[in-house]
């Protein structure tokens, strides 16, 4: 509200307008320096006491060869819920170990709403944990049966290629003689 008044106040092209925008630019970038510095403080003093670590979005990134903009999806999604401080998302082990969970299951070919489901089996403190693993034992029951019929679906279609190709070979062979 104040940064209206001000606009309106100042001539729009004057001189004035111009300081009042640099001034504004460089409040706002100190701003983000505080917020930053602030948040790499929780990070640093975590990192040497006895509490649990915390990471920050690019150790995150790092970890896991992934983008932030991966991980802000997760985050979209309900998958991930990480702290912030200062506005500076922090993730603590559990965001860890979860968006590992999340990684594993989308290269095994599960969508979002099958990890959503089966992160949030889990509950606050494990309780859960025996739901989550039954979920597992059903997906992963479910995941070979589909996986092995489509095998056998392979060999019988890989087997009657070889057979034409067989032939093909015979009769061009025939031809040549």
């Amino acid at each position: 509200m104040a940064e209206a008044a001000r606009r309106a106040a100042a001539p729009e092209g004057g001189a004035g307008a111009a300081a009042l925008r640099g001034r504004n630019r460089r409040a706002e970038a100190a701003a983000g320096r505080a917020a930053a510095a602030a948040a790499r403080a929780v990070l640093d003093s975590s990192a040497g006491a006895s509490a649990e670590p915390l990471y920050g979005i690019g150790q995150m990134c790092a970890l896991y060869g992934i983008s932030a903009r991966t991980i802000r999806f997760y985050e979209d999604k309900g998958l991930l819920q990480p702290r912030r401080v200062n506005g500076t998302r922090v993730y603590t082990q559990r965001d860890r170990v979860r968006l590992g969970l999340i990684l594993r299951a989308k290269s095994i070919g599960s969508t979002l709403a099958e990890i959503k489901q089966y992160l949030d089996l889990y509950g606050a403190h494990g309780e859960g944990r025996a739901r989550q693993l039954q979920f597992t034992l059903e997906r992963t029951g479910a995941a070979i049966a589909e996986l092995e019929k489509k095998r056998a679906h392979i060999d019988a279609t890989l087997a009657e290629l070889r057979l034409i190709n067989a032939a093909v070979r015979d009769q061009l062979a025939a031809r040549d003689k």
